[in-house]
């Protein structure tokens, strides 16, 4: 079992940044997936980026450009830094692994572009 605990999010105004944090609970030593996904009000939850054990990155369109992520297998830790926020950034962002065919999830981190 993998504990997945999101950080960094907060309110930040239109044009600025934030960098989100997820900490797994131990080492992941097989092939993996991590995510970012995310849950804007009244909206189903979609991907926002990916990356993989072999550093592999993708990236929803409407984040490209802006967003970046990157992980850290000292740390357990993947990151994603967004940059050039908007309104419709605003959402609550979960952090996703998927190792051996099990899929685990963060309790997520509520991000607000306001200003």
């Amino acid at each position: 079992q993998v504990q997945l605990v999101e950080s960094g999010g907060g309110l930040v105004q239109p044009g600025g940044s934030l960098r989100l944090s997820c900490a797994a609970s131990k080492s992941i030593f097989n092939t993996y997936i991590a995510g970012w996904y995310r849950q804007g009000p009244g909206k189903q939850r979609e991907l926002v980026a990916t990356i993989t054990s072999g550093g592999y990155t993708n990236y929803a369109d409407s984040v490209k450009g802006r967003f970046t992520i990157s992980g850290d297998n000292a740390k357990n830790t993947v990151y994603l830094q967004m940059n050039s926020l908007k309104p419709a950034d605003t959402a609550v962002y979960y952090c996703n692994l998927k190792v051996a065919a099990i899929n685990y999830w963060g309790k997520g981190t509520l991000v607000t572009v306001s200003s």
